[in-house]
Parts: C-alpha cells; sequence; structure tokens
C-alpha cells in the first residue's frame, strides 16, 4: 500500500508529538509560515543525503563495474561523475527544497537561473570529457601539435556549447531570444566570411590532426614541394627541404592536394638496368641472370623479383632487374643500390663480360 503523507503532514505530527501546541508554525516569516519553512529545511537534508549516497554508494558500484569492462568510455564517465563538485549538489538540494515556498520573484528568477547555469556547465563538462577521449584515442599520441590543435578544437566547442547552453537557460527563464539568435546569426555569418581563409586553414589542421596523412618527421611530397614535416600548426604546415631551407605551406593546400608520404612506405620497388657488350654468349647471358639474383639474395632488406635480358639496345645487351627494398628509409636504399651495383660489377668481371658503352660502327662504302 502506498504512503502518502507528504513532509508537510509529517513535520506537522512530529511537532504535535513533541509540543502539543502547532500555533507557532502557523506564524508567517518572509511570506511563508514556519511549518513551510521546517519543511523545506527536511527537504534540503533529505535531497542532500540522498545526492551523497549516490555519490559515494551508486557512483563506488558503477566503478567496479566498470572496470571489469575493456572499453574506456564508462571509465571517463565515471572518473567524470566522481569529480562532480559538492556545490552542484548543494545547489539541487537548495531547489528542490525551495519549490514549495512563496519567494519574491526576484529570488526566484535567480536561484532558477542559477540552477539551470549548474546543470548546464556540468552537461557541457561530461559532453567535453567525452570529445577529449574520443579525440584522444584518435589521434592516439601526445605530441605536442596534437595536443594544440585538440586543445583549439575543444575551446571552439566549448564556446559553442556555452553559447547554446546561455540560450537555453534565458529561454528557460522566460526570455525572448529569437531577435538574440538573429544577432548571433548575423554577426557569425560576417566574422565568418571576414575569417575564412583562417578558419579553412584551422579546420583543416583539425581534419590532419584526425586523419593522420602526414605526421612530425614524415618526408612527403606535395606537388613541387617536398621535405621532412617539422611542425604541424593550426593555420600552416613547416617542411625542411632538402636543401635545408623552411617551407610553409598551408594546411588548406596540404588537405585539397595529392601527398605522397614516404615515411609510411614500408616497401620501396626498385627497378634498373644494365648493358653488356655485343658478342657476349648466350651461357654468358644465362650467367649475369643467375649472378644477378644470387647478388640480391645475399643483400640485406632485399628481396628479388626478376632479372632479364629483354632487349637488343643500338649499343648494348639490356638487361632490366627488378627488387624491393624492406624499408622505407632512403639512406638505407641507395646504400643497398650502390652495393649491389658494385656487386654486380664485380660478378661481370669474374665471369669475363664488360659492360657496354654507347658505341657506332659506320660503314664505308665505296663507289666502283
Amino acid at each position: 500500500m502506498t504512503d502518502t503523507t507528504n513532509p508537510s503532514d509529517f513535520v506537522s505530527d512530529f511537532v504535535s508529538k513533541g509540543t502539543g501546541d502547532l500555533s507557532i508554525m502557523n506564524d508567517v516569516y518572509l511570506g511563508n509560515s514556519v511549518l513551510d519553512w521546517v519543511t523545506a529545511i527536511v527537504v534540503f537534508v533529505l535531497a542532500l543525503i540522498a545526492l551523497n549516497i549516490f555519490k559515494r554508494v551508486i557512483i563506488c558500484h558503477m566503478k567496479k563495474l566498470a572496470s571489469k569492462t575493456k572499453g574506456h568510455l564508462d571509465d571517463a564517465v565515471i572518473e567524470y561523475l566522481e569529480n562532480i563538485s559538492s556545490g552542484f549538489y548543494k545547489m539541487m538540494a537548495i531547489y528542490a527544497a525551495v519549490q514549495d515556498l512563496s519567494l519574491p520573484s526576484i529570488v526566484q528568477l535567480v536561484l532558477r537561473a542559477a540552477f539551470l547555469l549548474m546543470v548546464v556547465s556540468e552537461v557541457i563538462k561530461i559532453i567535453q570529457s567525452v570529445i577529449q577521449y574520443a579525440l584522444a584515442k584518435k589521434t592516439g599520441t601526445n605530441t605536442a601539435e596534437d595536443k594544440a590543435i585538440s586543445g583549439a578544437l575543444l575551446l571552439i566547442l566549448r564556446i559553442a556549447l556555452w553559447m547554446m547552453g546561455i540560450l537555453l537557460v534565458l529561454s528557460n527563464l522566460g526570455f525572448n531570444i529569437n531577435s538574440l539568435i538573429a544577432s548571433l546569426g548575423i554577426g557569425g555569418l560576417a566574422i565568418s566570411l571576414a575569417l575564412q581563409p583562417v578558419l579553412t586553414d584551422i579546420f583543416s589542421s583539425f581534419s590532419i590532426a584526425l586523419d593522420k596523412p602526414f605526421e612530425e618527421g614524415d618526408f612527403i611530397v606535395c606537388g613541387e614541394f617536398k621535405g621532412d614535416v617539422k611542425k604541424i600548426g593550426l593555420k600552416t604546415t613547416r617542411l625542411i627541404a632538402l636543401q635545408g631551407e623552411e617551407l610553409v605551406i598551408s594546411n588548406t593546400e596540404l588537405t585539397n592536394a595529392r601527398v605522397q608520404n614516404f615515411k609510411k612506405m614500408k616497401k620501396r620497388r626498385v627497378v634498373f638496368s644494365i648493358g653488356v657488350k655485343y658478342g657476349t654468349s648466350p651461357d654468358q647471358i644465362r650467367a649475369i641472370q643467375a649472378m644477378i639474383q644470387k647478388t640480391i639474395d645475399e643483400h640485406e632488406h632485399t628481396e628479388f623479383n626478376r632479372a632479364h635480358f629483354y632487349e637488343f639496345g643500338e649499343s648494348n645487351l639490356h638487361f632490366e632487374i627488378v627488387y624491393f627494398m624492406l624499408s622505407g628509409d632512403y639512406a638505407e636504399y641507395m646504400d643497398a643500390q650502390q652495393s649491389i651495383n658494385l656487386s654486380i660489377m664485380e660478378g661481370l668481371e669474374k665471369i669475363g663480360v664488360e659492360m657496354a658503352f654507347p658505341t657506332r660502327t659506320v660503314h664505308m662504302v665505296k663507289d666502283v
């Protein structure tokens, strides 16, 4: 059976049993009877106790359950709930306690505004925590550039959330916000048009931070520009070119162009050719092919693909050789190519075959 006793009846019974006289409870102070004030105090205390039980018992139990899951999002939410300020709980208890009191309109307005602002603030903190967790998981690194870009993105989101929250609070307080929204829309449009190039670069930096087509230290080629990435900023990205100078490229240009990232390359396909003199015998041709394959197979970080005598050139017998370099480092590739070239020269010398150089034979025919 449901107990329908309200706080006023409870307080009345308690005072009646304790004093036997309820006349004082009907006295009015500041527009409310003593009974109403006592009831408000009881509601405040009970609400505060309930909220503290939620904070200390229920959240603790939720934390234990979250520790058994594999994901980390629930841990982030629980951590936020643990860090809710005691002022928020007190404000909720006060707001619940004064609902049945007759207060001046200005006091009601102030209390309602304070309560709504507290709620909006905590909701924004929750959204910010979730977004911050998602950004940290997406970027996956803790470089200074990632922190700066993530911080700027969070700042923009925080400003947008607070603007929407304040508008929501004003609307709930009975203010007409239509004109304010129209003014903000026109002002925002004017600002966005004036700062369009800057904003475009900033949002491009967010795209780079989240998508990560390249990172600091990567060697990239973007059109005619090439170099090592030195710094990814909010508006520009700085490269150190091969000649040593610093290149400053807008983030918009980098996101709109085709970018080659050689640091990401795990395997490099290498094609080169050599030519031997005419007069080389078929047996020597076969020996050359076997020698080239052996040379590449014995070299570290290389994988032989093919070697073919495929063309009778103008002044040589042409071989085409293909192998894979199992490293993206350009210096390692050049060291390997040099070592392979020297080994091929030594191998040709052992076989007794000379490399060709451009020659041309001219036959003179004498008219009789």
